[in-house]
């Protein structure tokens, strides 16, 4: 399987900008550090100034003499996203790529500050209002590329159109993880639709089954419906669990080396791969985004 460092193996990123969400653990700091090892300028995002710091001291201990810097970030809260997104807008001269890697899976129900079904609240809704506001800012250093983390765990679920925040359904942790990881998908064939011609590409991507803190709402009886639901949709078993250098790798793929004319697709293991037809409909992309800037109250050119 491929890691980071042989996927970034020659690139040099001297002179671009990248910023990575949710880079405290896991894939997100290990995509931070690969490209910050390939010479890139990388502005991390983390929940507190604590966890802000302690990612920053791992990374300029991986990688020495490498440029990291921090954003305090909560996805969960529009006004934080967008007080976030501010101060790097005003305070970056350039943003060559934006990775959307936060996010929660499996949690027990609950809202964000603003009312929303936290999985499609923080999932989706937060990065999209956060890629929004750093549009003009993506647009003016284009080319640029949007990478958006979402799952095979998209297939768990559609956008339930008439209920996506489970107002009156009742709620299931898998299909709420699912449907954000489907909007995931969406964000990514719309944000392609919109803003590819002028050379910003967006992407999504499945990272594989990677070991992190992620999955610590996950319990045993999850994992045995999952692989129920792996063996009667393709008769195997789940793949064998990851590393973050490997589950990492397909996003600094998508932000060096993915191909121009792939933009909007979904990609896993380094390469496009095939979501399921609903995750991929540009109608519903374009549905998906009117919906969202419906219940953000904000909208984007």
């Amino acid at each position: 399987m491929t890691t980071t460092n042989e996927v970034l193996e020659g690139v040099d990123l001297h002179g671009r900008t990248v910023l990575v969400t949710g880079a405290t653990t896991g894939i997100g700091k290990e995509t931070a550090r690969a490209l910050g090892a390939a010479g890139a300028s990388v502005l991390i995002t983390a929940r507190s100034d604590e966890k802000a710091a302690a990612a920053i001291s791992d990374l300029r201990a991986a990688v020495p003499g490498g440029d990291f810097s921090s954003e305090v970030l909560e996805l969960g809260s529009l006004e934080s996203v967008r007080a976030c997104a501010d101060r790097v807008a005003s305070s970056h001269g350039r943003l060559d790529a934006l990775v959307a890697n936060a996010g929660v899976m499996a949690v027990p129900f609950g809202r964000t500050d603003d009312g929303f079904e936290l999985h499609f609240g923080t999932n989706h809704l937060g990065h999209f209002v956060f890629v929004g506001r750093l549009l003009p800012l993506l647009r003016a250093s284009a080319p640029a590329r949007i990478v958006v983390l979402s799952s095979a765990g998209h297939a768990m679920s559609d956008i339930v159109w008439d209920d996506p925040n489970y107002e009156r359904r009742e709620y299931s942790k898998m299909e709420g993880y699912g449907q954000s990881k489907t909007a995931n998908i969406l964000h990514a064939v719309e944000l392609e639709r919109r803003y590819g011609a002028g050379g910003v590409h967006a992407f999504s991507v499945h990272p594989g089954l990677v070991a992190t803190e992620l999955g610590r709402y996950f319990t045993r009886e999850d994992f045995a419906a999952l692989r129920a639901r792996a063996r009667a949709s393709t008769g195997g078993d789940l793949p064998s669990p990851v590393g973050v250098d490997v589950g990492a790798a397909t996003s600094a793929w998508a932000v060096t080396r993915a191909a121009d004319r792939d933009g909007g697709a979904y990609l896993a293991d380094c390469g496009v791969a095939q979501a399921q037809p609903y995750a991929t409909d540009p109608a519903a992309a374009g549905r998906l985004w009117s919906l969202s800037e419906e219940l953000v109250g904000e909208s984007f050119a």
